[in-house]
């Protein structure tokens, strides 16, 4: 799923960085909670990751679908797929003959991502079954998928070594996992260029419609996610052959690309 909002990276700014204060919230600690706050954000999160990103968004997600090396046949999987954007470059990748599932633990976001399927007119968007499962839990039989994508997903899930144990479980030999997510800088001026963007920007935008409360959870959750490095060691450590990170979107985004070559 897209979990987390995509935000365009910022222009050159001038003078102090603004700071905002610190609020009562708490950022949902277990899986039964952030369910629920993805739930709630499901109906505007398209229209939302639009106007946060510039449409920029679009762009980073064909560079995750490309670095997953996914091609005409090939048998894919799109985790945490949230409202489906992922899962339908896959699908325009694999082609008719090609089959696509876009996994979610989020029933309210799968609803939205099959209404999305139903407007759509292209042939190969037949081939995309929605899945309502946990990504630490992985309902299929090993060495199963020829890719997999997970965009804005690793950085929420409650146990992310369990879940990427899970993508190499699943994915066959020479197949590779792309993992799109926020990138956490080890530059301080970046880290608090990216700060600045959430409290200034992406929290007073999601107030408008009544999601304040939802989006101050994006802060704390970068916060507490893996730098590039971090990501590299944990999928080398769950056994992934390579692993290489790539900063996208003037580095406020991050994509790390994994192979299993056993």
């Amino acid at each position: 799923m897209a979990y987390g909002l995509h935000v365009a990276a910022p222009p050159l700014l001038a003078g102090h960085l603004l700071s905002t204060p610190r609020s009562n919230f708490r950022p949902p600690k277990c899986s039964s909670d952030r369910q629920a706050l993805f739930n709630r954000i499901a109906p505007v999160y398209d229209n939302l990751n639009d106007l946060l990103s510039l449409g920029q968004h679009r762009i980073w997600k064909r560079m995750a679908v490309s670095w997953s090396g996914a091609k005409a046949g090939d048998n894919v999987l799109d985790l945490c797929c949230g409202s489906g954007d992922l899962a339908f470059l896959l699908s325009e990748k694999v082609g008719t003959t090609g089959k696509v599932v876009g996994l979610d633990f989020s029933e309210e976001q799968l609803l939205v991502a099959s209404s999305r399927q139903k407007l759509r007119a292209k042939a190969c968007y037949n081939n995309i079954k929605w899945v309502e499962g946990n990504a630490l839990e992985l309902p299929f039989s090993d060495s199963y998928f020829d890719a997999i994508t997970i965009g804005y997903g690793l950085r929420n899930v409650v146990d992310r070594q369990k879940a990427m144990v899970e993508m190499f479980r699943v994915l066959k030999p020479g197949s590779k996992v792309s993992v799109l997510d926020f990138n956490k800088s080890s530059d301080a001026f970046s880290t608090l260029i990216q700060g600045w963007m959430i409290d200034t920007v992406v929290v007073p935008v999601a107030t408008g419609y009544g999601l304040a409360k939802e989006y101050e959870y994006l802060k704390s959750s970068i916060q507490g996610y893996l730098t590039a490095k971090q990501l590299q060691d944990l999928a080398l450590e769950v056994g992934f052959s390579t692993a290489k990170y790539f900063e996208v979107g003037g580095g406020l985004m991050g994509n790390l690309v994994a192979t299993r070559m056993q």
